[in-house]
């Protein structure tokens, strides 16, 4: 669905040259739902914007749903959907109204617009709202008209800018849910960015990592969770911290123990599993277990350890 190859955006600034995308090769594949995540200024939107035509690469080359972006960009935007985090529904308008315009600028005749308006409303449930005026509506309710307005015409590809920015919990699982529906029972490829890092774990079946420009990881979350990040067990005991940390730090399979207190950290991989053979080692030892939890990494603890690793060793290429 998406093919890009060495796509880049260099803009000009009185200082100089700032390269915000720096050739970044990647596909998408259909039916995915797929994160792009990254922190501020690593070219997330640059990337985006060039995905969706509205910004000319400076190099580089992508295939966006069949067709070439930089020689097919009108028909690129007849099979793409972008839904951009200020939205673009007019605050005045009712809902209907919006959508049957939206569906005429698409070149739909008004009888077509008005039939594909009511298909959206009921696929996004949006039949109680169709008649509101757009400024009245919650914050969840105006961002799937903002989705609603974005699959108008049927488009194979979904780009959402931040889907669920500044939505409350409950509406956030509400919009999830949405998009899930669209994947699962209409098709439709979703790419989107996101900067709550529990949704991306929660909702994309990949995720693609850029910072500074590059595209630094690349895999489903579980993937990454499992390659770069430990487990940890925190386990209280009563008494001889000292002695217990000895042991499990000993113990082949420990990274790495931590202690604050009476209670120690211990990073490892497969918690489940080693866990058993941990407290035999205390048990042996006549140390008594307090209390134990399981902490399983998340991608927030991926996000942390790529971005910081990244960072350190540009620190460390200044001081070199």
């Amino acid at each position: 669905m998406i093919q890009a190859k060495g796509l880049a955006k260099t803009f000009t600034t009185k200082q100089g040259p700032v390269e915000a995308v720096a050739g970044v090769d990647f596909t998408v594949h259909t039916g995915e739902i797929v994160g792009f995540l990254g922190p501020n200024g690593a070219g997330k939107t640059t990337t985006m914007r060039m995905l969706t035509t509205l910004l000319p690469p400076s190099s580089g080359t992508a295939v966006i749903a069949g067709r070439d972006l930089l020689h097919e960009p009108a028909k690129v935007r007849t099979h793409i959907g972008y839904v951009s985090q200020a939205g673009g529904a007019k605050p005045s308008s009712p809902v209907r109204r919006d959508l049957v315009l939206q569906g005429r600028l698409y070149g739909m005749s008004r009888s077509e617009a008005e039939a594909r308006a009511d298909e959206v409303i009921t696929q996004l449930g949006l039949e109680e709202l169709a008649d509101r005026i757009i400024q009245t509506l919650s914050g969840c309710q105006a961002r799937r008209v903002d989705m609603a307005l974005g699959l108008m015409h049927q488009p194979e590809l979904l780009f959402l800018d931040e889907p669920t920015a500044n939505l409350d919990p409950e509406s956030r699982n509400d919009v999830w849910e949405h998009i899930r529906r669209l994947r699962d029972e209409r098709g439709t490829t979703v790419f989107l960015t996101t900067h709550y890092l529990d949704e991306a774990d929660s909702l994309c079946d990949r995720v693609l990592i850029i910072d500074k420009g590059r595209i630094i990881a690349e895999d489903s979350p579980r993937s990454l969770k499992a390659a770069i990040s430990h487990d940890t067990i925190e386990i209280e005991v009563a008494d001889d911290t000292a002695r217990a940390t000895e042991l499990l730090a000993a113990h082949r399979d420990v990274h790495e123990v931590s202690v604050n207190g009476t209670v120690l950290s211990i990073s490892c991989r497969d918690a489940e599993r080693l866990l058993a053979d941990l407290l035999r080692t205390l048990e042996s030892a006549r140390i008594r277990v307090e209390s134990l939890r399981v902490l399983k990494p998340t991608l927030d603890d991926v996000f942390m350890t790529l971005t910081d690793r990244r960072s350190q060793r540009g620190a460390d290429a200044v001081h070199a």
